[in-house]
Formats: structure tokens, C-alpha cells, sequence
């Protein structure tokens, strides 16, 4: 085994912690951009404690609102803009994923003087950027504590995104209590992107893994036990807080270590939000079983029985080709009954108009996944999920 690994993000967790938003901000300047998507924030109050925050530290900020749930490059390059003629000195990123992507694409626009397309289309490593801190309202990506920014390029259909060193939080603020006022319908997406960005994880060749496999099965139980239980109950702290918790430690690499990390659900799922906009943590949903079974064979059955007895406690001395089908059918139950979420892409408005397009942008990384995948396979997945 042998890995790098570097989280330099720091973390107030807890109700109220957003209080000290300015007195953490105020060393690095006295010119801030907020950058939150729809009116949510204003409703719920996380507006006014950010901006009185912030006003308290003496520090001046301009507005970025309207971040689209899949970030557009264009809305990016406008946060770019406000930052440069206005001399911005940071970024305070008030929302969920979509928000903090965005935030970052524009502190690495700002920070190279140019137009995010630029950056996504060389692939730049991002070194430097402007500093970024987190007001998160919804535990599903991770952004708030790992290093890239999905953007979608609206011109190309294609979602790509900024990816580097530098961006990395600052700092991120996590209150659960921002969280008790999100819709059923996304508390239950975010978390299966939880659940997913710790099955692309998990689901991996690496068999020297113990340690971090422990910590994935963690942080799965940790989703099968609250997702349903913050659906049903909203304003449950306790659900709140380890969903919240959960979130960032599924992807900002821990459980990457020393793995090979193919990450075959988003490489398929990422040309479908391009193309039809669509919420990510359901799309990925959709896909997960189909991509289940058509990987499941002689060599990754380890895999699924190991998922399979540690995650849902199946028998261990069941038959392993019926403990990996009896997993799959465990996946279903929590996914599409507990959470509630679509159980096909045409239920969200998804058609097979565009597999073509989007399953040979989804096979161009998908060589090297838990099982290499081909776009006749992409399209076979595309084809059973619709």
C-alpha cells in the first residue's frame, strides 16, 4: 500500500458555529463574494447569520446568487467577474454542493485571470486560488472538504471542473441545524451521493485495505441507519450531525488510500447531468444496481461478500454469488423503498435520445474502474436503468 494523503481544510462543527464566520474571514480581507444558489438561504436564516457575520468583522461583500444545481461555467465566470472588478479578497461559499463547486471554479478563474472553460479545458492543476470558506446547508457532496469543483460546460454538454491543491476550504462551517429545512426529496439524494462516493471507494481491486474498508462500511451503515430517519424526521440532531459528518470523510480521501479508485458511477452519471440537468445523487442512485450487476463476476464476488455480511449482515455462509445478489437486492431496498428515490431515469425526465453521445464521453475513463466498462456496456446500463 502506498498513498499521499492531505486534508488541510479546517472544521467548526456544531449548532450556531456560523457566529464566528467573521472573525474567522477578517485576516484574509476586507472584500468578500457570497456565493449561494436559489432563496432557500434567506428563508431559512442562513443568509442573515452569514451577512450579520460578516458585517460584525467589517468586511464587504458582493452577491453571487442563482448557482444552478449543476453549476454552469458561465454563471462561474460571472462570479470571475464581480471578484476582478471589485477586488474581492476571499470567497464564502453559503449552500450545498452545487454552491461550493462554484465557488471554486470561480477562486481559480480569479486567481488565474481567466475563463474556468480555460482551466477545465487544459486541465490545469489548480496551485493557487483565492480563499474559500464553507457554509454548507446539505450533506451530500463533500465538497466542503476535498479539493475539486464540478462545473458543467454548457456549450460542450459535458461536466467537467477544476481540480487542485488550492482549493481546498479554508475553513468550513458545519451547522446541522442548516440542514433541518432541506426537502425530503434532497435529503434522501444527498445522501445516496454520500453512499455513492463511498461505493466508487470501496468497491476496488486493492484487497490490503482493512483499515479504510472499515471506515467506508462506517460511513455506509451511517446512511442505511439516518437517511430514512432524517426523511422522517427532519429536525432529528442526531441524524443531521452524522450525515453531516459523514459526508466530506467519504470523499476527501481517506478511503481512497492505497486504492485504485476508478470511480465508474460518476464517469456514466456525469454526461446524463450534462445533457438533462438532472439532481446527481439520484442519477447516481438509478445507476448503481444496473452497474452492480453487470460488474459482478468470478473475480470482484470477493467484493460484494464482503459488502454484503459487513454492511447488511447477510450470512457469511451463504452460498457468495447468493450473498453478493442478496446485497444488490439490500442496495435496492434502502435506495428506492427507505429513501424513496426515482427507481428509473425516465422518472426524472431522462430519455435514450442521447446514450450515444453520452455513453462515449462516459467510456473515455472507464478503463481503468473496478471492472473496465465499454460504451456497448454503458449503454447496456443506460439501456436497464431508463
Amino acid at each position: 500500500m502506498k498513498f499521499n494523503f492531505h486534508v488541510p481544510t479546517a472544521v467548526r462543527f456544531g449548532i450556531g458555529v456560523v457566529d464566528g464566520l467573521g472573525k474567522t474571514v477578517a485576516p484574509y480581507g476586507k472584500k468578500a463574494l457570497l456565493v449561494y444558489g436559489g432563496s432557500s438561504i434567506k428563508r431559512n436564516g442562513v443568509y442573515d447569520a452569514v451577512t450579520k457575520s460578516l458585517k460584525e468583522a467589517g468586511i464587504e461583500w458582493f452577491e453571487l446568487p442563482g448557482v444552478e444545481p449543476n453549476p454552469h461555467m458561465t454563471t462561474v465566470d460571472k462570479g470571475w467577474q464581480i471578484c476582478k472588478e471589485n477586488g474581492v479578497d476571499f470567497i464564502v461559499a453559503a449552500g450545498g454542493g452545487s454552491s461550493v463547486d462554484c465557488a471554486k471554479g470561480v477562486a481559480a478563474a480569479t486567481a488565474y485571470d481567466c475563463s474556468v472553460v480555460t482551466l477545465m479545458d487544459n486541465h490545469t492543476p489548480v496551485t493557487k486560488a483565492l480563499p474559500l470558506f464553507v457554509v454548507l446547508t446539505l450533506a451530500a457532496t463533500g465538497s466542503e472538504m476535498d479539493s475539486g469543483g464540478v462545473i458543467t460546460d454548457t456549450v460542450k454538454k459535458i461536466k467537467g471542473g477544476v481540480f487542485g491543491p488550492a482549493l481546498a476550504p479554508t475553513v468550513s462551517f458545519l451547522d446541522p441545524s442548516y440542514t433541518y429545512t432541506v426537502p425530503k426529496r434532497q435529503t434522501a439524494a444527498g445522501t445516496a451521493d454520500i453512499y455513492t462516493h463511498t461505493i466508487e471507494n470501496y468497491f476496488d481491486t486493492a484487497k490490503d485495505t482493512y483499515f479504510v474498508d472499515g471506515v467506508a462500511e462506517s460511513i455506509l451503515k451511517t446512511c442505511i441507519k439516518y437517511g430514512p430517519i432524517a426523511i422522517a424526521d427532519p429536525e432529528n440532531e442526531e441524524a443531521r450531525s452524522n450525515l453531516m459528518w459523514a459526508s466530506p470523510w467519504a470523499i476527501n480521501g481517506l478511503i481512497g488510500c492505497g486504492r485504485n479508485e476508478g470511480w465508474s458511477l460518476h464517469g456514466m452519471q456525469h454526461p446524463i447531468g450534462a445533457w438533462y440537468d438532472i439532481t446527481h445523487g439520484e442519477g447516481l442512485a438509478i445507476l448503481m444496481p444496473h452497474w452492480m450487476r453487470r460488474v459482478l463476476n468470478d473475480d470482484t464476488l470477493f467484493k460484494f461478500v464482503q459488502y454484503g455480511v459487513n454492511v447488511f449482515g447477510i450470512d457469511p455462509n451463504l452460498d457468495p454469488y447468493d450473498i453478493a445478489n442478496k446485497a444488490i437486492e439490500c442496495t435496492e431496498d434502502f435506495l428506492f423503498n427507505k429513501l424513496e428515490i426515482p427507481r428509473t431515469l425516465s422518472e426524472i425526465g431522462v430519455d435514450d435520445k442521447h446514450f450515444d453521445e453520452m455513453a462515449t464521453d462516459a467510456a473515455a475513463g472507464l478503463a481503468h474502474g473496478f471492472v473496465p466498462l465499454t460504451k456497448e456496456d454503458v449503454i447496456e446500463i443506460y439501456k436497464k436503468a431508463l
